[in-house]
């Protein structure tokens, strides 16, 4: 299996961990990229375009991009966080002073926070949503709205797997006048940072076909276990295979609010702005995001730096921690995002980002002025934490000449 990209001196051992994913842990197509203060220091691709093309006949490209899942909501976490900043959203007031509609079924109680903290108690529909009300911008905040929390708002926490998208994008429209999230992270973020990502990819993309097809990988073969550097393969605790086995569960129902599972390959899907889910981009798109949350990204100097230091410190200032009503594992959330713990392991405390099911990562470590992003088209059956992923993080490490963290 050919790796093609480059890496900057002493990142040879993130090179080696990507090619070790191909050889022992069955990658069909990733890339990744990294930044170290703004510049790109990895840029490295292989294998095929597609998931189920097994003959070589579309290799995976430099412009390559992908559905990243729940990486997504890394990227759209931006938006709240910065229309917080210009003074445009009040982060403790109650959602439905910005969505009146909102407020039905003892819902005034959830702030802008609770969103962001996945602590509104809404991570499930009861009326789960077909795949074509989804795709519809009105019909997933209609049923947010309509639906009662599961647990009282504010007293607990639980990953929002897909209900996350639909909360954070109406209350943007709300706030911006009737701009979206995914239009908004195009406007705002995409176009001055030159990013290959879309919360909605448009039909001039599609055409060209940017976006690879996604889907399952059977699990590694054994030989991918062991000390070789790609680390064992673990067998979830008996809780969690519980949990997802169970049709009752707020587990089962979290991931359940679209009924049955959309096709991502669908340009349909593709083109729908779902920011809990749905996004699409580059390993460098996504890597290049994260640099400008933390820095100035290649020397652009125009104000494009997204976070000021308060509005970083937001982004990673613990606000959730513990077991997890819907993953039942402990997580850690600040505001948007993931934080670095044991669920889900990034590149030291400090560091900030969001993994998408199955495989993709984006994440950010300011102190060691890191930015990673991770993209794959074969996803696995893990949600916070993928083997392939988590190589490349500690050979990140290794690199930097820092331990275990």
């Amino acid at each position: 299996m050919d790796v093609h990209g480059t890496v900057a001196e002493g990142f040879e051992p993130v090179r080696d961990a990507f090619a070790r994913n191909f050889t022992a842990l069955g990658e069909r197509g990733a890339a990744v990229a990294v930044y170290r203060d703004g510049r790109k220091v990895v840029d490295l691709w292989g294998g095929t375009r597609n998931v189920d093309d097994t003959t070589g006949a579309e290799p995976w490209r430099r412009g390559t991009a992908q559905v990243v899942r729940s990486a997504t909501k890394g990227v759209a976490a931006a938006v709240p966080l910065l229309l917080h900043r210009r003074g445009e959203l009040d982060l403790d007031a109650p959602v439905g002073e910005y969505w009146p509609e909102f407020k039905a079924h003892g819902k005034e109680r959830v702030l802008v926070r609770h969103v962001l903290n996945h602590r509104a108690g809404l991570p499930v529909l009861d009326r789960p949503l077909t795949p074509a009300d989804a795709l519809d911008p009105l019909r997933g905040p209609a049923a947010v709205a309509a639906q009662a929390p599961v647990w009282e708002p504010g007293t607990d926490h639980g990953y929002h797997a897909l209900t996350y998208g639909w909360l954070l994008d109406e209350l943007v429209r709300r706030v911006t006048g009737g701009r979206g999230a995914g239009q908004w992270i195009a406007d705002e973020i995409a176009a001055p940072l030159d990013l290959d990502l879309w919360v909605g990819l448009p039909a001039a993309e599609e055409a060209a076909g940017r976006a690879g097809r996604v889907g399952p990988l059977p699990d590694p073969p054994p030989s991918g276990t062991g000390p070789s550097g790609t680390g064992p393969r673990l067998r979830p605790k008996r809780s969690v295979t519980e949990a997802y086995g169970n049709p009752d569960s707020l587990t089962r129902r979290a991931f359940a609010a679209i009924t049955p599972s959309p096709d991502q390959n669908d340009p349909a899907y593709r083109a729908a702005a779902l920011p809990a889910a749905g996004g699409i981009a580059t390993a460098d798109g996504l890597a290049r995001f994260y640099a400008a949350l933390i820095g100035e990204v290649d020397g652009v100097t125009r104000g494009v730096r997204l976070f000021d230091p308060a509005t970083m410190e937001l982004a990673r200032t613990e606000e959730s921690a513990g077991p997890d009503r819907v993953l039942v594992v402990g997580t850690r959330f600040g505001l948007g995002y993931m934080l670095h713990g044991s669920a889900s392991p990034f590149l030291s405390p400090g560091s900030f980002g969001h993994p998408g099911r199955g495989g993709s990562l984006g994440f950010a470590d300011p102190e060691a002025g890191i930015a990673l992003g991770y993209v794959t088209n074969g996803f696995r059956k893990s949600v916070t934490a993928d083997p392939r992923a988590q190589a490349l993080v500690r050979a990140v490490r290794a690199s930097l000449g820092a331990g275990p963290s």
